[in-house]
Order: C-alpha cells, then structure tokens, then sequence
C-alpha cells in the first residue's frame, strides 16, 4: 500500500522558543505543540505536584501503615515490561523503606491471564501476605480485590488502564485515569503511578526524594516500553531516567541488558530502550516466566544480572523466530482477504486468526501488520475450552478499548473479557464466533475513523536542504529528545538518487543516495525493507522519494551521519 507524506502543521507558536534553537528544531518542537522554553525544560522539579494524584495520600498511608507494622506485602505485577519495571520498582523501594517482607507474584499468562484474578489470589494468600499492591493493573479485577478483601487482605491498586463502569473494592486505588480525576496527565505509564506513589510515601516517612529518584532508570524503560503519550510529565521521567542510565548509575539489570543488545550506555536513548532493551525483556513473558526479568531488574551484582540477561537474550532470539513465521502467516491471510476483484477494499479493522499461534506473540503481530495495512488489527491464538485470546494494535485518532466496548454493548456476550487502552488491548471470546466478531469490529471502526485514518498518512517534519543532511544536525536532533509516542522522533521527506544499492542479512536494503547532482552521497539503510509484499532492491540512478529519520552512525570511532528510512518509493 502505498502511503503519502503529509508536513505536520505547526502552530504559529515557534517564535515563542529560545532563539538560540536551531531552526530545524524550533520546527520540530513547535509542530509537537511546544510553546515555551519551559515545555523544554526536563528536570525532575518540573514533574507534576506528587499530591496532585488523586489517591496517592491514601495509598502513602495504607503503605507506612503496613511497613510500621512490619506485615508481609505481596506485589503482583504484569507480564509485560511496564509490568516488571514497576514490579521492580516497588519492590527495590519498599525493602529500602522498612523491613516488612516484600515479595511479588506474576501471573502464568496461560494458564491465569492478565490482572488480579481469584486465582491468582487463591496462590498468593499461600504466602500468607497482609496487603496486596497491584502495579499495572487490578482497576478491572473487581472479582480478584473481592477475594482478596474476604480473606482479609488489604489491596492497593495501582493502574493506568481505563476503568470499566464499576470500580474495586481495593482499600485504595491510584489511576489517573478514574472518573473525575484533575491530574494533569493520564498518559502515566504503570510504572509512573508506581513511581508517584513511592514518592508520596517517601514523604510521608519524611524520606528524601533522592531515595526513590534513583530509580528512574526503571522508570524511563517502563515508560518508553508501553509506547505511552510522551507528554511533557513523561518526557522529564523519561529525560532524569536516561540521563540515570547514560551515566552509568542504572540497576545492574539494565546495564547487563544494554551490553547483551550491544549498545553503549552512553548512547542509550528512547529507541535505544525501546527497540533492543524491552523486547529482551518482554520476551519472557511472552514465552516462558516474567520472573526471570524482575530477576534481573532485581539483582544487585552484576554478574547475576549479566547471567540473566544473557537468558534474557537467548528467549528473546526464539520470539523473534516464531514471531517471523507468524508474521508471514498473517500476511498471507491478509493476501486472502485482498480479492481479486477490482476495487476491493480491506476492512475497516482485521482480526487475524491461526490455531497454531503462540499467544504470547500475537500483540506483535498485530502491531506488525498494523503498520502494513495501516487500520486496527486484531490477531488471535487458541485458548483453553474452545476460547481465542487476542491482543489488538490500532491507528492513531482509533481508540481500540472504546470500539470494544461498543462491539461488546451492540453484542452482549460476544466478547467475554477485554480491557486495555487507545492504542492497544486485549480480549477473549469463544473460538466459534471469531467470524463475527471480526464483522462487528470492522463496522465499529468504519464508523469512528475519520477521513483519512486508515490512508496510511506520514507525517513529516518536511523537507531538509542537502546542506543541512550532516552529521552537526544528526547530533542535535539525538540530543533534543527524548522522543517517542505522541512526540515522536523528527523524520523528513525528500526525492534522493540512487549511487549504489545492496542488500544486507537479505532483509535490508543499504543505499548511498544524493540529494543533489553534485551533493556528497549520503548513507541510507532501510531495516527490513526486503521483507514486505512488493518490494524490490532500486536501480543505480533511480529516483526515490523517502521519508527517513536523520542519525548517527558510529562504527570502529568513525561518527558519520545516516538516513534510517521509514519509507521509500520511486519518485
């Protein structure tokens, strides 16, 4: 599908940034809604006021209550890296506040599912625990807090996922997204709410802030690894998190996960984080135990944690396997659905299905062939007792938890569970009426999206002048981030020629290309570009129109600039 690259329109804020900006970056900060020098500004005293989270005094106090009497806390965390950060956040932070036994539980994603369950609290209360804390999830575990509740152990919820109509009976609960909430950011990640309420605890033992700070390493990587909006409130988590990282003060864990992806901690950014140092981590539970990562956050000597990185690393390698197979099946299921007749269109959203999908790879897939078809995607595996459990990817203006609800509500009982957020969720629902769901959820979409939504629209910051393609502005545009999800990393547009092409690992495309007759050729790689339908290695001297992201390459000392490309066809 061929897609089409649109300048994200600034608003006429940018003469209102510091004129010592580079022009290029005023642009760019201006069409991501900065307004002032203070929207740059990321130290840690401009987070939001800790108190202004609703809940957190009551959670502060529930905690200090617990840690005074030394009673046993029990953390269950999620399976995903948001999950184990905050996991290991929490538990870091409680065992140097007190001496309270804290522990933490995840559960099985196959054999319990995500959240709060009975069950899982039938095999926590094995451990005999006073008070439960919940991190990224149990704000839909209405049944699991009440379980919990009768046998007389008190839970504190701390979530981010949007709550259903009906809230749990947990002692206290922090979300910022709870009806009638006036914090000033919903895009906190499940590790951020964590992060706010250790810190209202630390004050209320009259701790200093530096005790709970230390640990915005985990933080930045639960932030940047659930893709949530990188608001201003974000970006300073994110920024004091990295700058932690950069300087070698980080957790052993991350250390040892940074080496095995082979990276240098100096160099570690968002996409440092996000591509190479949580998928390591997701990888675990996805396909085996979430355990062996909160290990690894856990450990305090480096050797463990290089050990367990390196295991880490080798689960990871077997998701990236069976996510390639699965990914080619579901490309062929989606060539299907391309009809031969002429003007057939795809729907508006697919749900994607194969009896011999892995369950803990799908929420990839989908995202995968999301960003192919360019519309919601739901992929799905088998389940116990005849049921399909599915993780949803969708587009930008699309919220997916939303579409759910209402396919959900127009066919009561189709949808047995779901929850999630705008741009990502999970479901289950009995194998046998996947078809049908399939068809609901295309209508819902086809009456949401906008004009446009489901075109396949690049946004760029525009074009760059061939004297500007260097590596000075390579360097700058590295250090303005951090960027990410809903401030995303500055790419541009252009038409280069092609000098010279060839293929790398037989999936990626290496060019040097010229944006001018007599400018210097400029080096270009377009990662995976070989391995999507109808592509093909360009000819010495043809045309291309790209969209690209202007880095720096480092190799053997050498510091040159590099076109990464997004996209590219010929002009």
């Amino acid at each position: 599908m061929r897609r089409r690259p649109i300048a994200r329109r600034a608003p006429g804020v940018a003469d209102s940034l510091p004129e010592t900006l580079d022009p290029v970056l005023r642009r760019i900060y201006a069409a991501r809604g900065a307004k002032t020098a203070a929207d740059l500004e990321l130290t840690l005293d401009r987070l939001l006021p800790v108190g202004s989270l609703e809940g957190v005094e009551a959670a502060a106090t529930l905690l200090a209550d617990h840690l005074a009497a030394k009673r046993p806390i029990l953390v269950i965390g999620d399976y995903d890296a948001d999950g184990a950060t905050a996991t290991a956040l929490v538990v870091r932070v409680l065992r140097r506040f007190g001496d309270a036994p804290v522990g933490y539980l995840v559960p099985d994603r196959f054999r319990f599912g995500y959240g709060l369950t009975p069950e899982i609290v039938a095999v926590a209360a094995q451990r005999d625990p006073k008070l439960i804390i919940t991190v990224d999830n149990g704000v839909a575990s209405l049944e699991g807090v009440a379980a919990a509740r009768a046998l007389g152990i008190d839970v504190l919820v701390t979530d981010h996922h949007l709550p259903g109509a009906v809230l749990p009976s947990a002692s206290a609960i922090v979300n910022p997204n709870l009806p009638g909430s006036s914090f000033g950011s919903r895009a906190l990640a499940g590790v951020g709410v964590a992060f706010y309420v250790l810190l209202a605890l630390g004050r209320r033992l009259g701790l200093a802030t530096a005790l709970t700070a230390q640990y915005l390493d985990l933080v930045a990587l639960g932030t940047v690894a659930d893709v949530v909006p990188l608001d201003h409130n974000n970006r300073v988590l994110v920024q004091t998190g990295l700058a932690r990282i950069r300087a070698g003060r980080c957790v052993p864990g991350i250390a040892a996960l940074v080496e095995v992806a082979r990276r240098r901690l100096a160099d570690v950014g968002t996409t440092e984080l996000g591509f190479f140092v949580a998928p390591r981590l997701n990888a675990a539970g996805r396909l085996e135990d979430m355990s062996i990562g909160i290990e690894c956050l856990l450990a305090d000597d480096p050797a463990a944690a290089a050990e367990l990185a390196k295991r880490l690393d080798a689960i990871n390698s077997e998701r990236r396997s069976i996510e390639s197979k699965m990914q080619e099946e579901a490309l062929a299921i989606v060539a299907r659905l391309n009809l031969d007749e002429p003007g057939a269109a795809l729907p508006a959203a697919l749900s994607l299905y194969d009896a011999e999908w892995h369950p803990g790879v799908v929420g990839l897939v989908a995202a995968r062939i999301k960003e192919t078809v360019h519309r919601p995607v739901v992929a799905f595996a088998p389940a116990e007792g005849g049921m399909a459990r599915g993780s949803a990817r969708s587009v930008a203006g699309v919220h997916i938890r939303d579409a759910l609800e209402a396919v959900s509500t127009r066919h009561p009982g189709m949808i047995e569970r779901f929850g999630g957020h705008a741009m990502a969720a999970g479901l289950t629902l009995p194998a046998a009426r996947l078809p049908e769901f399939g068809r609901a959820l295309a209508r819902e979409v086809a009456l949401r999206a906008q004009p446009g939504m489901l075109d396949g629209i690049l946004y760029t910051d525009g074009a760059l002048a061939s004297a500007q393609i260097g590596l000075a502005l390579a360097e700058r545009l590295r250090a303005a981030g951090p960027f990410g999800a809903g401030f995303p990393e500055p790419c541009f547009d252009g038409e280069f020629a092609v000098v010279e092409a060839r293929v790398l690992g037989e999936r990626h495309l290496k060019l040097w290309l010229r944006a001018e007759p007599r400018a210097n050729p400029q080096e270009a790689i377009a990662f995976g570009w070989l391995a999507r339908p109808g592509s093909a290695v360009p000819r010495v001297g043809q045309r291309l129109k790209l969209v690209y992201r202007l880095d720096v390459n480092e190799y053997q000392g050498l510091r040159r600039p590099q076109l990464l490309i997004d996209y590219l066809e010929e002009a």
